[in-house]
């Protein structure tokens, strides 16, 4: 039985490596009924989560990164009050921060559908959608994950990166909202160093309120996957 019911949680600014640490445990609990079911013949219904929320000042490098892409060292990153993380998700380095929205869908990918690329696109689609509502005409760059500005001077608005398995998902997206983009200077972003990083705020040259941001970007991503959202009092 498909269970399309996701709980939303929201957790506010928070270090990085408790947000991964409780990644994974919810990762393993969905995990451990599908190896259950699997296992003893049975049907229990595997729960599904959408976390959101914002970091301090972190470098994550995915498992397909190059530590050289770090263009600090240990006294650089104290300087900056930033930690560094080698990660299990896919992709290069990224930074991320205050004012970057967060996302982690801990889904069951065998409540949606198994196909990770339609997983990442439905991802992108979502900040496609959220960008447009903020009047920014963003869409992808080919050969390249995440979302893009892409004119004369393709810039970064998004960075994505995720880990599946058993079709359960991990990690996720960091869209620009309010970042300070000057942390971007410290790596070359995603391994990428001929295009540039942006932000909402700096698109449309005026702060953006998170809270809106976030209810904007839970709507597309819910209605996109065809979520039904439970928020635990």
């Amino acid at each position: 039985m498909k269970n399309k019911k996701v709980e939303y949680i929201n957790l506010g600014l928070i270090d990085y490596k408790k947000a991964w640490d409780f990644q994974e445990e919810l990762f393993k609990k969905i995990v451990d009924i599908k190896v259950n079911n699997r296992n003893n013949q049975t049907e229990d219904i595997t729960p599904n989560y959408l976390i959101f929320c914002q970091h301090p000042h972190v470098y994550t490098l995915g498992k397909s990164g190059k530590l050289e892409n770090l263009l600090l060292d240990e006294k650089g990153l104290d300087e900056k009050e930033a930690t560094f993380y080698k990660i299990n998700r896919g992709g290069d380095i990224t930074y991320h921060g205050p004012g970057q929205l967060v996302v982690y869908p801990i889904l069951d990918l065998d409540n949606f559908f198994t196909d990770i690329h339609k997983y990442m696109r439905y991802l992108e689609e979502a900040v496609i959608s959220i960008c447009a509502d903020y009047g920014i005409n963003a869409g992808r760059i080919d050969g390249l994950t995440g979302v893009w500005i892409n004119d004369e001077n393709p810039r970064k608005l998004c960075a994505m990166g995720v880990k599946s398995s058993r079709w359960v998902t991990m990690h996720g997206l960091a869209l620009n909202v309010n970042t300070d983009l000057n942390y971007f200077g410290n790596i070359v972003p995603c391994g990428i160093d001929d295009k540039a990083v942006s932000s909402i705020q700096k698109e449309l040259n005026r702060e953006i309120d998170m809270n809106e941001a976030s209810e904007k970007l839970r709507r597309h991503l819910s209605e996109l996957f065809e979520m039904e959202l439970i928020t635990q009092p």
